[in-house]
């Protein structure tokens, strides 16, 4: 009987498997996606979008003819002691185990690159735990069993009661005695404790006072709860609970002395800021409530604190002189930024304001710092259908040197899409601006502020800078900021001895990487 019983209650670990998408090798466009499972062989597809493709309906494949979850497992990501189940405590924090709850489910669990997708059975609070996870199917919860059923026999019904007693010795046989079915004792009211409130991984003590602020804190966390819970987010509902958040542990702090509670709360206070501004952006209103937002082709600052390192790259690193060779070698540096390779067409090439583009090609090639499949004459008449490959030997990334940016590949078409919608622009491309004036255009748009005012806090750009960002001398710069501005993209503009002053148009300020 006891061996029955351990292995009814025994409970096995969740399954878990993972298909990934690598690539086959380096400086090739083929991938190979692969599954975890024993019985799937990998696939080898000729780009990174048809492999992203073919690994999503593979798991779909696994996910239509697999099991439901079981309800009585234990999490696959607790077997493998992610960072979870193991948290760390603070220096003044006691350890706290983390508790699985809820549903048994089967969860999705993928990277931001699109990389991976990780397939796991395990608690629904678990699964609330990674960032990425989307739950795909849920266990039906399982009905708690009868205290009495199993282990002690039933009792008959009252109405089975046999109203003949038994016989004994003294008296008449086959006389019925009267007897009295016995009243069952009514269950002894048992004290329940009060439930513990908690918040963001911390308990709130019973005797914290004063108890408005245990009452808030509790209430908080429960709150919390509540909106995991929502099918829709509600941006501006989270962030008024981010800002309670803050200013109820900033209390908590003041009366415990804690410092990691104040620094819960100084965490607590910029995610609402940051859940405030995404809310703002979201509805169309600018951040400081002063008209609509502007919709930028780049929308995160770390996206143009990328664009900016890639223009600092390009202006300490530039092979060649000239503002033509410049320009060339910023939008190849975006062509093959993340990895070091790309392909090119010759109608790259023609788009843009060169005057000699098979000379400069040339003159790139025979320096070392461009390797081409091919040669020059081949690479301006490629198209689309059959581009050339380039590669940038000192962007290659290897084990020693990862490179000089730290994008992903996500990132770079973006970044690359950018420049080219900046230096293509179409009062730039009618008024047939040169590739210092271009060059110029991108220094401005990634050197003003959100309003477009140019510099930090609208105090202005050093002329010394952008001459030499845009490799011509500086009284050659009036004359280019006059070009821009007869092409509407700057207003007000303001050269002094060493200062560029002056506002970008609201026509161009979609395209801008403000000052953060």
């Amino acid at each position: 009987m006891g061996v029955e019983a351990h292995a009814t209650n025994e409970r096995v670990t969740g399954r878990t498997w993972t298909v990934r998408l690598d690539p086959v090798g380096r400086g090739r466009a083929d991938v190979r996606v692969s599954c975890s499972r024993p019985a799937c062989a990998a696939q080898a597809l000729p780009s990174a979008a048809v492999g992203r493709t073919a690994a999503v309906e593979h798991l779909k494949a696994h996910l239509r003819a697999g099991p439901a979850p079981r309800p009585s497992v234990y999490c696959a990501c607790r077997a493998e002691e992610c960072h979870t189940h193991v948290r760390p405590a603070g220096p003044r924090e006691r350890p706290a185990p983390w508790r699985c709850g809820g549903a048994v489910v089967l969860a999705v669990v993928t990277d931001r690159e699109g990389r991976w997708w990780r397939v796991m059975e395990c608690c629904s609070r678990c699964a609330a735990a990674h960032p990425t996870a989307k739950v795909v199917a849920t266990a039906p919860v399982p009905a708690r069993p009868d205290p009495a059923g199993g282990f002690r026999a039933a009792a008959a019904p009252a109405s089975t009661v046999s109203a003949v007693g038994p016989h004994f010795s003294h008296g008449a046989p086959g006389a019925a005695v009267p007897q009295q079915v016995p009243v069952r004792r009514p269950a002894r009211p048992t004290r329940q404790r009060a439930r513990r409130g908690r918040i963001a991984q911390r308990f709130v003590p019973h005797d914290l006072r004063p108890i408005a602020l245990r009452d808030e804190l509790t209430e908080l966390g429960e709150l919390f709860r509540a909106y995991q819970q929502r099918a829709e987010p509600d941006l501006e509902v989270l962030a008024d609970l981010h800002a309670r958040k803050a200013k109820a542990f900033s209390a908590w702090a003041e009366v415990t002395a804690d410092t990691g509670l104040r620094l819960d709360a100084q965490r607590a206070e910029q995610a609402a800021a940051t859940v405030r501004r995404q809310h703002l952006h979201r509805i169309g209103e600018a951040p400081d409530g002063h008209g609509p937002a502007v919709a930028r082709l780049l929308t995160a600052p770390a996206q143009w604190d990328h664009a900016r390192a890639v223009l600092t790259h390009v202006a300490d690193h530039a092979p060649l002189p000239g503002p033509d060779a410049r320009l060339l070698v910023v939008m190849l540096t975006l062509r093959v930024a993340q990895s070091g390779v790309g392909n090119l067409v010759g109608q790259d090439l023609k788009g843009l304001p060169l005057r000699e583009p098979e000379q400069l090609v040339g003159q790139l090639v025979e320096c070392g710092w461009l390797g081409i499949a091919g040669t020059v004459d081949e690479l301006i008449a490629s198209r689309p259908e059959n581009p050339t490959r380039i590669s940038v030997p000192s962007l290659t990334p290897d084990e020693s040197d990862p490179g000089p940016f730290t994008f992903g590949r996500k990132m770079r078409p973006k970044l690359s899409g950018w420049a080219q919608r900046v230096v293509g622009e179409k009062k730039l491309r009618k008024a047939k601006t040169a590739a210092d004036v271009r060059l110029l255009a991108l220094a401005l748009v990634t050197g003003a502020d959100a309003h477009g005012q140019l510099g930090p806090q609208g105090r202005g750009i050093g002329l010394e800078a952008l001459a030499s960002w845009c490799a011509i001398g500086p009284g050659d710069l009036p004359e280019l900021v006059d070009r821009l501005t007869a092409a509407d993209w700057l207003t007000e503009a303001a050269v002094t001895d060493d200062l560029l002053t002056g506002r970008l148009t609201e026509r161009v300020l979609p395209l801008s990487c403000p000052l953060t």
